[in-house]
């Protein structure tokens, strides 16, 4: 029974492509903080909250995406910035909660 569940998290795994998921949460955060304006440019690794492109309401809102986006669960003690506050964050956060 084991063997099954290590097969099973395997799967999971390989489902969640880090690559993929930046992309993904990159085209999510456009569209719904900056509204699809890339004018001002920000990279992965950039703070959300420093560069004035998510307050703590949008917060919310990016926590409920990635509930339902990923199929993952965010606990509100995993509502911090190194797991929120970038692509780059968010997107091993992603990976870990689906793995």
């Amino acid at each position: 029974m084991k063997r099954s569940t290590e097969n099973d998290t395997e799967k999971k795994m390989a489902r969640i492509d880090i690559n993929a998921a930046r992309n993904e949460l990159r085209a999510f955060i456009l569209e719904t903080f900056l509204f699809g304006d890339d004018s001002d440019g920000f990279d992965n690794a950039d703070s959300f909250m420093e560069k004035g492109i998510i307050d703590s309401t949008g917060v919310l809102e990016l926590v409920s995406h990635l509930e339902q986006t990923y199929g993952i669960s965010v606990e509100d003690e995993e509502m911090i910035p190194a797991n929120l506050d970038s692509i780059d964050n968010l997107a091993a956060f992603v990976q870990r909660k689906a793995g």
